[in-house]
């Protein structure tokens, strides 16, 4: 549906909770989901806000299309400040609760204040309540789901919620919802355990409605599929092999990130891939992959579900993982193998498992397990710090081991649970952090993709792959093919990118539709679905006006063009083999033209003329 015109407001510390009009005027101007909710939340919370203070909020946000026919209009985005970053977050997830909580009536929920016990918010239609949550508390999200499923005796309620990552304070902990999907970056769901919120659980049995304009939308969304089937990114590999299509293509081009970012290529790269994943295992004979799945919508259902070899180490003793659950992609199995040096599928997909059961964003775990590994074998750090686990690169033990902890919030984990960068400041080394704004890096080293240097350098929250793709350019060839080690022309692609994702991030549709389509696919069916004129140009701008409220957000909490910037072993120490060999990314080359493309000062600064052109509040 588009907008249901409604928002939920929870205030938690005094159990009220009412219903009030969305605001359309600032629709017309953001769209939905991460536009829409970031204005209400920057008109609403000061920038100088404690992330885990009650003050700050917490907002639950679909999008126009989220809840339709539109392929892949299934999304939902949880907006906060980052207690990782201090950045405004903005963490994106797929599954049903979504298109659960259009089809209750609502655009939007906003919960404010802290709960003085423990609760979570059940809706159902324009019915809401906050409930005890005494019993919960402690319980992994997989448990909590269980309960509260039983609780209400509906097996079509969609749940969202926190596990003991969160509980225990993890800054990288997320919202986990349909069991393993998740918003899963930048600690959102540190924030929603700090208000004593255990879940939010829908029932929605309203349906879909509010169309403009039900038979061009119709016929819009039918044409469009069509692109989508017929796209060999959207139509065959990602169904096949999921993002993990990537593993060999991105080690081949040298641009790997390996054993904490020092080496560019991983010789057990394969051992760890898509393809590997539909390899018969040697021990049992079975895949590591049992299916694909999708989310709401979703025609192109890159989904992984994956079971481990029973025999295997990580769960021979533990039944309750030998069962199918939510399977590796790229980011995860990046993170949690080559990062940390470990070929070994079953641990990477047990590890997965435990991230979905107690909501941990695995690319944060991955990557600050590498920097302790870093610091482990330089010495920094010794068994007696890790509680007795050899925390050496290539270990499936220590990354078995460590996972464990971390899931609970105990021992050495409760420090993995600080993420890198507080980590390695903690034991004097902070450029062993593969971190911008405190957030880790994804899966793409930017010596060799020079774009992504500059798209991580200059993403509003942290190191972020999801904020602007160049990689679909630099490597993919879409929609047109850029090189990779080139510096010229990367401002405006980078630019390019990142008002076309926000428009994308806010419409309710998922980012990996524009594999296959554009502006030019997405505005048409906008433009049948919500009232108003959706052109690609107001798109475009929308997608920008975003992108300059959330600096604007940044900078006002604090930040500054000095953490516009990329570790410097990026920066100074050249790629060793590959394409990239001898190759550092070279930021100073991209970064002031960036700036003046953006309308900034040459501190970062928006300008007067800047503000004024895309009428962002003072």
């Amino acid at each position: 549906m588009a907008w249901t015109k409604k928002i939920l407001r929870v205030n938690l510390t005094d159990g009220v909770i009412s219903a009030e009009p969305l605001n359309m005027e600032w629709a017309q101007q953001y769209l939905g989901q991460r536009g829409l909710a970031t204005r209400y939340f920057v008109e609403e919370v000061d920038a100088q806000v404690g992330a885990l203070s009650p003050d700050n909020k917490f907002i639950m946000a679909t999008g126009p299309l989220t809840g339709t026919m539109a392929s892949t209009g299934g999304r939902y985005s949880c907006i906060t400040k980052s207690p990782l970053t201090g950045t405004i977050a903005c963490s994106n997830s797929g599954g049903f609760f979504g298109a659960e909580m259009k089809n209750a009536g609502w655009d939007m929920i906003i919960l404010e204040g802290k709960s003085p016990t423990p609760v979570y918010l059940y809706v159902e239609n324009d019915q809401a309540r906050l409930i005890p949550a005494e019993d919960l508390w402690g319980k992994s999200v997989w448990a909590t789901d269980e309960e509260i499923h039983k609780k209400h005796q509906d097996p079509q309620i969609r749940i969202a919620c926190v596990g003991r990552a969160a509980e225990s304070g993890n800054l990288f902990a997320a919202v986990v919802n349909d069991l393993h999907r998740a918003a899963g970056r930048s600690g959102v769901g540190t924030v929603l355990a700090s208000k004593n919120v255990k879940a939010v659980a829908l029932r929605g049995t309203r349906g879909v409605g509010n169309i403009k304009d039900m038979k061009r939308f119709m016929d819009a969304t039918f044409e469009h599929k069509k692109v989508l089937a017929a796209n060999a990114v959207t139509g065959a590999g990602l169904p096949t092999y999921g993002t993990q299509v990537l593993m060999n293509v991105i080690n081949e081009l040298g641009a790997l990130p390996t054993r904490n970012m020092r080496e560019v290529r991983f010789e057990g790269a394969h051992s760890v891939s898509g393809e590997a994943m539909h390899e018969p295992r040697a021990s049992d004979g079975k895949k590591n992959l049992t299916r694909n799945g999708g989310c709401f919508g979703c025609t192109i259902a890159c989904g992984r579900i994956s079971s481990v070899d029973r025999t295997h180490f990580s769960v021979k003793d533990k039944p309750q993982y030998w069962g199918n659950s939510g399977g590796l992609e790229y980011e995860a199995a990046w993170a949690l193998g080559p990062d940390t040096g470990v070929d070994d599928l079953d641990a990477l997909t047990y590890v997965n498992f435990l991230c979905n059961e107690d909501g941990i964003d695995p690319i944060s775990f991955g990557a600050t397990v590498a920097a302790a590994m870093e610091l482990f074998e330089d010495g920094v750090i010794t068994t007696e710090q890790t509680g007795g686990i050899e925390l050496k690169f290539g270990s499936a033990e220590a990354l078995v081991k460590i996972a464990e902890l971390t899931a609970r919030g105990e021992g050495f984990g409760k420090e993995i649970g600080l993420g890198s960068k507080r980590l390695c400041e903690k034991y004097g080394r902070p450029e062993l952090s593969m971190t911008v704004k405190g957030q880790e890096f994804p899966a793409y080293d930017p010596r060799g993709i020079q774009g992504m240097g500059l798209t991580y350098a200059t993403s509003n929250r942290g190191a972020c792959h999801l904020r602007s793709y160049t990689v679909s350019s630099e490597v993919l060839g879409i929609p047109v093919k850029t090189d990779p080690l080139a510096t010229d022309g990367k401002p405006e692609l980078v630019i390019a990118f990142q008002d076309a994702t926000a428009a994308v991030d806010s419409s309710g549709l998922c980012i990996f539709s524009t594999f296959a389509w554009s502006l030019d696919n997405i505005a048409p069916q906008i433009d049948a679905a919500c009232e108003g004129d959706w052109s690609v140009e107001k798109c475009a701008e929308v997608g920008a006006r975003i992108w300059q409220l959330e600096r604007d957000f940044n900078m006002r909490a604090g930040l500054t063009a000095a953490d516009d910037t990329l570790p410097k072993r990026l920066l100074k120490d050249a790629a060793n083999v590959g394409p990239a060999e001898g190759k550092v990314c070279d930021l100073g080359a991209m970064l002031p033209k960036y700036y003046e493309l953006r309308g900034w000062t040459t501190e970062g600064q928006l300008t007067p003329e800047t503000r004024q052109r895309y009428g962002l509040p003072s």
